[in-house]
């Protein structure tokens, strides 16, 4: 497929590096800033254009005539949007996906975007809306490190850390059927160590294993509640900063919790205060002892920091569970410190560049793939797929799970076949449109997963 990226900076870079390393993509990368270009030219191998992104001259060089995709990602949304335009009416090029940040475009009371009455974007991706979301579905189930939906939310990919207490902890695998013998789901992997297990019967769970598993979402908490002490439903949540992200959170949550929201700015603080109906919103900087001493931080359930400054967030965050919130939800925008956060005292932290690609890949890569989940830190992925034809024309349909020849370490966590979820069942049947939730330890093994297609 060839690929043009517009944007070289940290979305652009980490997408272009995803597809030049799966092989069976041309990627051609277009920004201003010639060292950003020269960087990604010196490590991979893709062609790079110095320029304007919205100058037809510029798209043209980049081989936009014959292009299979254009992907916006600079920090203009203006950009994204005119480049989009001019790829479709001077270029026709088929696929056009951009990221959108302001919601202001997306409010639906305005329809922008439409291939044949609007401006010409096949995929829009808002990082904001895919980071409230991914908080929500946090906020939602207490014990979960990190979750992911699939198939209109019927199917979740779940991790939790294993500690003393979890009924499973310290026992083999096989007793979760025995335990909760009427719940169906699937261990698809176990990080020990930052070591990947591929899980089997005998498989022993450790204290301290971070542990992934796929069922459906009225079972997510019984799940848990064998490898942990089931933490109680949220009830108090401060959100640190007055961001997009912020405010639509606290819109979400504010209905159900009790939410706090501290913003910096007076004016600022004022206008989200106008916004929100049952929030407390306060003025003020969120790493402020004596402010959050004042507003009993040592009460709170869930600390988010969702500023636009990462020190910012570490700082108020890990001073919040310092004073004694329980749990603490940091948003990173710079990959070097989610190594750092990993060996810190923040329970959670979200990037919105890896969130992004996730988005991203879901429509860039070939069909049949209908979502990708980018995990630990892009190693990994868990991918929605669809079977497509019969037993002859295809190397999926018309076998049983058992018989699919996967890459090393994957797993079939779940296929879903109309209303029907069947989850951890190996000798079923593949059939025509069924889709499989399949878990890849290494992301790159990708390519094999697309031959079985």
């Amino acid at each position: 497929m060839k690929i043009i990226i517009l944007g070289a900076g940290q979305t652009g870079s980490a997408l272009a590096e995803y597809l030049v390393t799966e092989h069976s993509n041309d990627v051609t990368v277009i920004d201003e800033a010639a060292d950003k270009l020269q960087s990604l030219q010196e490590r991979f191998d893709l062609q790079v254009i110095h320029g304007k992104v919205c100058y037809p001259q510029i798209l043209q060089s980049a081989g936009a005539e014959d292009a299979d995709m254009l992907v916006a990602v600079t920090n203009s949304d203006e950009a994204n949007m005119l480049a989009c335009q001019i790829a479709h009416t001077v270029f026709n090029i088929p696929q056009k996906v951009a990221r959108i940040r302001a919601a202001e475009y997306s409010d639906d009371d305005y329809q922008l975007f439409s291939i044949d009455n609007g401006i010409p974007i096949n995929h829009i991706i808002s990082p904001e809306k895919l980071i409230t979301q991914h908080i929500s579905q946090l906020v939602q189930y207490p014990g979960a490190l990190q979750i992911a939906s699939f198939y209109d939310e019927h199917v979740f990919l779940v991790m939790v850390a294993a500690y003393y207490g979890g009924a499973l902890v310290g026992s083999e695998l096989s007793e979760l059927k025995e335990h909760l013998p009427h719940v169906d789901a699937k261990v698809v992997a176990i990080y020990r160590q930052q070591r990947f297990i591929r899980p089997i019967d005998s498989t022993i769970i450790e204290a301290g294993d971070l542990v992934y598993f796929i069922t459906t979402p009225q079972n997510i908490k019984a799940v848990t509640s064998e490898l942990q002490r089931l933490e109680k439903p949220f009830k108090r949540i401060m959100i640190s900063g007055g961001s997009s992200v912020a405010v639509s959170l606290a819109k979400q949550l504010e209905s159900d919790y009790q939410v706090k929201l501290i913003e910096q700015n007076i004016q600022n603080a004022e206008h989200i205060a106008e916004q929100l109906i049952n929030t407390t919103v306060l003025h003020g900087e969120s790493a402020d002892q004596e402010l959050l001493s004042q507003e009993q931080v040592e009460l709170t359930d869930l600390f988010i920091a969702v500023t636009n400054d990462d020190e910012s967030n570490i700082m108020s965050a890990m001073l919040a569970k310092r004073m004694g919130a329980k749990k603490v939800i940091v948003l990173i925008q710079r990959q070097a410190y989610l190594q750092l956060i990993n060996e810190s005292v923040i329970d959670i932290a979200i990037s919105p560049q890896l969130t992004t690609i996730s988005a991203l890949l879901s429509h860039i890569r070939q069909s049949g793939v209908v979502k990708v989940v980018s995990l630990r830190q892009g190693t990994s992925e868990v991918i929605e797929i669809i079977a497509h034809g019969d037993h002859d024309t295809s190397k999926l349909v018309g076998r049983t799970v058992n018989e699919i020849r996967l890459p090393s370490g994957a797993t079939i966590g779940a296929i879903i076949r109309g209303e029907d979820v069947l989850i951890g069942q190996d000798n079923t049947i593949i059939e025509d449109a069924d889709h499989l939730i399949v878990f890849l330890p290494d992301r790159k093994s990708i390519n094999d997963i697309e031959k079985l297609l």
